[in-house]
This record gives structure tokens, sequence and C-alpha cells, in this order.
């Protein structure tokens, strides 16, 4: 007895941080299962893990499943795909479409890897075979594909942020066709335009006119002599 105790002591300790050092805090559940039975025995699992007062939610459809996420999001989703109102894992890629930013875990009946990797390639963060589980796998199961999501989302900003910033930058360069009398561009559909015309479609450049002392002399001699 006390050396369970002692091992459960370990776990939650193991729990207590991520591979950062940060403070992990009690996820919230959401079960989206049919079957009595499984659903008894995740629930019992989830308290002996972290206790009674762990948010937990459990829908026995995937439409109450989704009305329940809609209501309230939780940290993590655990998904049959075997519901009655479910295509399998045609199912699995919906739902992770319709709540891209929770984390969801495919729990199967099947004793197949290929049905579990192919839940993976459909957006599901992880997969478990319900006869195979214990706390321990199930509990790390949790806490990595929260941290997976956290980075993917993460890393989704950031390609968002950078492909912003690459639509602001324009570039001119390779050869540009100019005119060496009026000094009009020939564009990329062959036609020719004024040169700052031509640079302002390619780049943040704005242009002002002003006069320069030489064009001054040239083109207005008499209002430069009248000065």
């Amino acid at each position: 007895m006390e050396e369970k105790t002692e091992q459960k002591t370990d776990q939650s300790s193991e729990s207590e941080k991520n591979e950062f050092g940060e403070e992990l805090a009690m996820p919230s559940i959401l079960l989206i299962e049919d079957n009595p039975d499984d659903e008894r025995l995740i629930r019992i699992m989830v308290r002996e893990i972290w206790g009674d007062t762990v948010p937990f939610r459990h829908a026995d459809r995937l439409g109450a499943g989704l009305t329940l996420i809609e209501e309230q999001k939780s940290d993590v989703i655990l998904l049959d795909p075997g519901l009655p109102d479910s295509l399998g894992l045609e199912s699995v890629e919906k739902f992770c479409r319709i709540v891209p930013e929770v984390p969801v875990i495919v729990l199967t009946g099947l004793d197949d890897e290929r049905t579990g990797n192919e839940a993976v390639r459909k957006g599901a963060q992880d997969y478990l075979i319900k006869s195979q589980f214990d706390g321990r796998a199930f509990k790390k199961a949790i806490k990595y594909a929260i941290e997976r999501k956290r980075w993917d989302r993460t890393r989704e900003q950031l390609i968002r942020e950078l492909q912003e910033a690459l639509n602001k930058i324009k570039v001119l360069k390779g050869l540009v066709p100019i005119c060496a009398c009026c000094k009009n561009i020939r564009n990329d559909k062959g036609f020719w335009e004024r040169i700052e015309s031509y640079i302002r479609t390619h780049s943040d450049v704005e242009f002002t006119h002003s006069i320069c002392p030489n064009c001054e002399k040239k083109y207005y001699s008499d209002l430069s002599d009248h000065q």
C-alpha cells in the first residue's frame, strides 16, 4: 500500500511542470464516449490522477459534444470516433476543423496502430487504445497533447505574421527595360509607363514632386532671374 502511494506521488510531481519548467494547471476535460463502462473507467482514472475537483464533462454523442464545446472550451477532448452519429475518422477530421484550438485525443477500441496514426493525420494530437493504457500513459498523453497544440498555435501565428510581413515587402530586382530617351519603363504586361508609376507599383515608395536647381535654370530661367 505504501509503495502504491509513493508511486502515485512521483507521477503527480512529474506532471506538475512541463519540459520548460512551467507550472501546469489542472486540465479541463471533455469526454465524448457512448460506452457507459468506458466512460465510468475514464472518469475514475481522471479523479485518481487530478482529484474530484478536475473540470470533467461528458457527452455520449458527437453533436452533444460540439454543443458543450461551444458553450465552454475545454483544455483537451477525448473522442471515440465510433459514436452512433459519427462517421469514424472522417468525423475526427471534421471535429478538429471545427475546434482547431483544442487538442483532440482519439480513443479507439481497435488494437490497430494504423487507425491511430490515421487519426493523427486527420488532425488529432494523439490516440489511445482503450485496453492498453493506464493512468501514467493517460496523464502523459493529455499533458503532451496540450503542449503540442500550444506549440502548433504559436507556430501558426508566427507563420501568419511572417507571411504578412513578406506581403508588405516589395523588392525591385532583375533587368528593367527603360527607354533611353523618355525614361519610361516597360512593365511585365509589355506596356510602357512612367518610371515613378512603375516604382510605386513595385515598392512601398511614394513620390513628391519638386524642381531641382538645374531644371529650374533650364525651364524657369525667367522666374530665377526675377527672384
